[in-house]
C-alpha cells in the first residue's frame, strides 16, 4: 500500500470508525435506557391501575357478601307475606334500613331481584320478571354456578351478580346485581399514567373496557384479532388467586416511537457533534499527510533515477523532521555511490573478472583429469570378474550400473525416446530389486505405439526413484511399483503408482508448493528438477497430478502432448 493509503486507512480505523461506533453505541445505549425506564414506568402505572380497579370491584364484592351472609335479610325476602301491608311494614321496619348506607364511590347502583310474588317492587328490591330473565346480563350469569359474585360486562357496564341462596329460600330465585361506577373506572383508565392504550379483557379474551377512543367498536371483540403496528411494546397483567376476578386481565400497548420521542429529538444534536468530530481531524490529518506524501514522493523519484545511474541530488530544505534528515542522508549517499563507481567499482570489476577466469581454468583442469570411459571400463572389469567367479547376480547389478552410466555419458541430446527412458528405469529397478529382494515388486507396461516418441531425458526416473526410496523403503510389507505408458487423445499418458506409506494432505500441499518454488529445499531435488524441465519444455501444455493416501500409497499421472509442434526436440 502507498503511504497515502496507509494514512487514509489509519484515519479510517483510528478516527472515523471509532467516532461512528462511539456515537452509534451512545445513541443505542441511551435509547435502550430510556426504553427500559419508560417500560418500567408503564408497568408500574398498569399495576397501579390493576390495584385501583380491584379496590373498586372489592367495594361491590363487600356489599355482595354482606347481603349474602345476612340471615335476617335473606329470610325476609324469601318469606311469603299475607298482604301488601305486611310487606310494607317489614320493608319500613327492616329492609329500608338495611339498604341505607350501603352505597359508596365504587358502586353506581345495586338491585335485588326475586321471584317472590308477595313482594312489591320498591326501592332496591324488584321482581324477577321475564324481561329481566331475557336481559343480556342474566343470560351471561346462567353460565356461573359458584357461590361467589360473578363479574359480568353488559351494555358497557361492569356488574357483580350473585345468587342469594346462602339460606333456604323455599325454591325461590333471588339475585343481587351491583353496577360498578363506570365514571370512576373511566377516570382510573384515563389518569393511570400509562402512555398508551389499556384494555380490560374477560377470561375469554374479549375486550370489555378500554381507554382507546375507538373502544366502543371494539367492545366484545377478541383482543388477539386487533392489528397493532410492529413497533409496539406489549404489557399484560392477569388477576390470579381471586375467585371473582380469575382470568380477567389488563393489556397495555405502547408505541415505541412515542417512548423514544425524547431520544429522537437529540438525534440531530448527535449528528452535528459527529460531523464536527469528523471535520476537524480530517483537516488536520489531510494537511499533515499531504506534507509527508509530497516530500516522500520527491525522494522516491530521485531514488528511481539512481537505477539509471543518474545521481542527481535533492534540493535541500529547512525541514528538521525525519523526512528532512532522510533527504540529507540520501544526498550524501548519492554522492558517495557516484564516487565509488568511478573510483572503485571499475577496478573491482577487472579484478573479479580475472579471478573468475582463473577459477574456470582450474575447473577445466579438474574435469580433464576425470575420464568417464575409465570408470565405465572399471565397472566392466568388475562385472567380468564376477562372472568368472560365478557371482551372476552381482554381475547383473554391475551390468545395470554400467548401462546407466553409459547412458549418462552417451546421451548428448536433451531428449530421448520413451523406449530409452524405460530401459534406464528398468536398469534402476533391477538395482533396487537387488537391494530390497522380494520386498520390491514392479511392472512396466508401455503401448508400442509410443516407444519412439521423444521426451526430455530422465524425466520419469526421478519419480520412480522417489517411489522406491521414500514410498517402498519405509513400508513394512511388500512394495509394488507399477508404471504404465499409453497414448490417449493425442497425449502421452504416464501413470506411476505404488503401495508405499503415502503422504498426509499437509505433506502433499507442502510438496506441491515446493515444486512450484524457485528455491531448493534440499529434498526431492530429482522430482523438482524433472518438474522444472517439464515446465521449460512444455510450458502450460502438460498435466501433472499427484494423488496420495496416507498408509496406502501414491499415484502420479503425467500427460504430455504428442503434437509435433510441442515435442522437446523441435
Amino acid at each position: 500500500m502507498k503511504l497515502r493509503d496507509k494514512l487514509l486507512l489509519m484515519y479510517v480505523l483510528s478516527v472515523f470508525i471509532p467516532i461512528v461506533v462511539t456515537n452509534v453505541v451512545f445513541y443505542n445505549v441511551t435509547s435502550a435506557n430510556i426504553r427500559s425506564q419508560k417500560t418500567r414506568d408503564a408497568g408500574m402505572a398498569l399495576n397501579n391501575l390493576k390495584n385501583d380497579l380491584r379496590v373498586t370491584i372489592d367495594q361491590g364484592v363487600g356489599l355482595s357478601y354482606s347481603l349474602y351472609t345476612d340471615p335476617v335479610f335473606n329470610d325476609t325476602i324469601s318469606r311469603s307475606f299475607q298482604s301488601h301491608f305486611e310487606y310494607i311494614d317489614a320493608y319500613n321496619s327492616y329492609l329500608k334500613g338495611q339498604f341505607s348506607g350501603q352505597m359508596n364511590q365504587g358502586i353506581r347502583w345495586y338491585q335485588v331481584y326475586t321471584d317472590n310474588s308477595t313482594i312489591l317492587s320498591s326501592g332496591y328490591i324488584d321482581r324477577l320478571t321475564d324481561d329481566v330473565r331475557n336481559s343480556d346480563w342474566y343470560v351471561q350469569f346462567q353460565a356461573y354456578s359458584a357461590p361467589y359474585p360473578a363479574l359480568i360486562s353488559s351494555d358497557q357496564m361492569l356488574s357483580l351478580v350473585q345468587r342469594l341462596d346462602n339460606l333456604d329460600t323455599g325454591g325461590r330465585e333471588q339475585l343481587l346485581k351491583i353496577d360498578l361506577n363506570m365514571d370512576m373506572i373511566k377516570q382510573y383508565f384515563h389518569n393511570s399514567g400509562f402512555d398508551g392504550k389499556v384494555y380490560l379483557l374477560d377470561p375469554g379474551g374479549h375486550i370489555q373496557f378500554s381507554n382507546d377512543p375507538t373502544a366502543e367498536a371494539q367492545i366484545g371483540k377478541r383482543y388477539s384479532e386487533i392489528q397493532f403496528p410492529n413497533k409496539m411494546i406489549p404489557f399484560e397483567l392477569t388477576y390470579t388467586g381471586i375467585n371473582y376476578l380469575e382470568g380477567w386481565s389488563l393489556h397495555g400497548v405502547m408505541d415505541e416511537e412515542i417512548v423514544l420521542k425524547e431520544v429522537r429529538k437529540s438525534r440531530s444534536f448527535v449528528v452535528w457533534l459527529a460531523c464536527i468530530n469528523f471535520v476537524l481531524p480530517s483537516i488536520i490529518i489531510a494537511a499533515m499527510s499531504r506534507s509527508i506524501h509530497v516530500r516522500l514522493v520527491r525522494i522516491l523519484k530521485h531514488m528511481k533515477k539512481v537505477k539509471t545511474q543518474n545521481f542527481q541530488t535533492i534540493p535541500p530544505e529547512d525541514a528538521r523532521d525525519e523526512i528532512g534528515q532522510l533527504t540529507m542522508e540520501f544526498n550524501r549517499m548519492t554522492e558517495t555511490i557516484h564516487n565509488l563507481i568511478h573510483e572503485v567499482y571499475l577496478a573491482d570489476i577487472q579484478k573479479k573478472d580475472l579471478e573468475l577466469k582463473q577459477q574456470q581454468a582450474q575447473l577445466h583442469a579438474l574435469h580433464s583429469q576425470i575420464n568417464p570411459h575409465f570408470l565405465f571400463n572399471t565397472l566392466e572389469s568388475v562385472r567380468m570378474r564376477s562372472l568368472i567367479k560365478g557371482e551372476k547376480e552381482t554381475a547383473k547389478i554391475v551390468h545395470n550400473m554400467a548401462k546407466m552410466f553409459r547412458k549418462s555419458i552417451s546421451w548428448n541430446q536433451n531428449d530421448v525416446t520413451v523406449k530409452e527412458e524405460l530401459e534406464l528405469i528398468e536398469s534402476f529397478l533391477q538395482i533396487q530389486k537387488y537391494r530390497f529382494g522380494e520386498k520390491l515388486q514392479y511392472t512396466i507396461e508401455a503401448n508400442p505405439a509410443v516407444l519412439m516418441y521423444r521426451i526430455p531425458k530422465m524425466v520419469i526416473l526421478p519419480f520412480v526413484e522417489n517411489a522406491s526410496i521414500h514410498g517402498i523403503e519405509s513400508s513394512p510389507g511388500v512394495g509394488i511399483i507399477q508404471l504404465f505408458v499409453s497414448m490417449e487423445n493425442d497425449q502421452l499418458q504416464i501413470r506411476l503408482t505404488d503401495n508405499g506409506i503415502g503422504m498426509s494432505q499437509a505433506k502433499l500441499e507442502e510438496l506441491l508448493s515446493y515444486l512450484d518454488q524457485n528455491t531448493d529445499m534440499g529434498e526431492h531435488v530429482g522430482m523438482k528438477n524433472a518438474y522444472s524441465r517439464l515446465k521449460l519444455c512444455y510450458k502450460n501444455h502438460f498435466t501433472f497430478d499427484i494423488q496420495t493416501w496416507e498408509g496406502e500409497g501414491t499415484r502420479i499421472q503425467i500427460k504430455l502432448p504428442l503434437d509435433p509442434s510441442a515435442m522437446p526436440g523441435d
